[in-house]
């Protein structure tokens, strides 16, 4: 399975931006997928996710209300729409997957999309 993300960049605060990510290689149905972000000097953290059956979504208490993870089986892309972006948001963004039904890790992950967002 290969992930790649697009969409990331600088912007102001309180602007929007949407990432993307591109999933090839495999059946993406069979998948369920989510977005996580890393600041500089943190760890790596969740940020939106389908569930494990891929019928219902989760946020960070931190985005919810502001971002909102979508998908498009017929594009094998999924979606992150970030909006009201703050200073805080500043991270690398990553796609993941992982089977369907599993509770386990994310067993692939996209080489990141950097977001910038200034005061």
């Amino acid at each position: 399975v290969q992930l790649v993300e697009s969409g990331g960049g600088l912007v102001q605060a309180g602007g929007s931006l949407r990432l993307s990510c591109a999933a090839s290689g495999t059946t993406f149905s069979s998948y369920t997928m989510g977005w996580f972000r890393q600041a500089p000097g943190k760890e790596r953290r969740f940020v939106a996710i389908f569930s494990r059956t891929g019928d219902n979504t989760d946020y960070a208490d931190s985005v919810k209300g502001r971002f909102t993870i979508s998908r498009d089986n017929a594009k094998n892309t999924i979606y992150l729409q970030m909006n009201s972006l703050k200073p805080e948001d500043t991270a690398v963004y990553y796609c993941a997957a992982r089977r369907l039904g599993s509770d386990g890790p994310y067993d692939y992950w996209g080489q990141g999309t950097q977001v910038t967002v200034s005061s």
